[in-house]
């Protein structure tokens, strides 16, 4: 039996190789990418930072329409700056030098997310909050209305007082420290250092 090879049939089995590596270091790319995103959303999640805030994780692979020995993925996010105070842990302050009004349960959620702030709580209640200085600890805004069954401060519909209460709902804090909650660059690094073993598994 005899077996002949040109140099054309060689150049063919180079030439189908080099595209079958391509195919593998694209779809191994491609695998990368989606599980960084989805990693990085759980962590956010876990972190208790909500749905809306993990969702803003974005991820694509490059070259997007042709193959590559040489793919890359970009894993990003378009509230980089929130994100990164809780991946690094930041001290906050007021950007006009005053304090910053940190809610208390009482103030509750926001429908429809967004900021809990003392203007949105007044709008809420249709009342002003009140000052109220405390001696060697912060000071708060306070509702002098009702406090709800569920702990909400709530607007008093009665016309003698009774029920009404001074409700707790901000304190103020001239800055505040936040914890590290993320590990989104440990988890992306951990993933990528999978790639040589992946890129192997599928080409074998």
């Amino acid at each position: 039996m005899k077996l002949t090879i040109t140099a054309t049939d060689l150049g063919e089995i180079v030439k189908r190789d080099i595209e079958m590596l391509d195919r593998t270091h694209m779809a191994v790319m491609d695998d990368i990418a989606k599980e960084i995103k989805e990693d990085w959303r759980d962590d956010i999640r876990s972190a208790g930072l909500g749905n809306r805030l993990a969702n803003t994780v974005r991820s694509r692979r490059y070259p997007t329409h042709t193959h590559s020995s040489d793919p890359a993925a970009l894993i990003w996010t378009n509230a980089d700056d929130i994100l990164a105070s809780f991946e690094e842990g930041a001290l906050i302050r007021s950007q006009h030098g005053f304090f910053l009004a940190i809610p208390l349960p009482a103030a509750g959620n926001r429908r429809g997310g967004g900021r809990v702030t003392p203007e949105f709580i007044e709008r809420r209640l249709g009342t002003k909050l009140r000052y109220v200085h405390r001696p060697g600890m912060p000071a708060l805004l306070v509702a002098d209305e009702r406090l709800s069954k569920s702990g909400l401060a709530v607007k008093s519909r009665s016309k003698t007082g009774r029920n009404r209460a001074s409700v707790p709902v901000f304190v103020l804090l001239p800055q505040v420290k936040l914890r590290k909650r993320l590990s989104l660059f440990d988890r992306a690094n951990a993933i990528a250092d999978t790639i040589p073993h992946r890129i192997d598994v599928l080409w074998r």
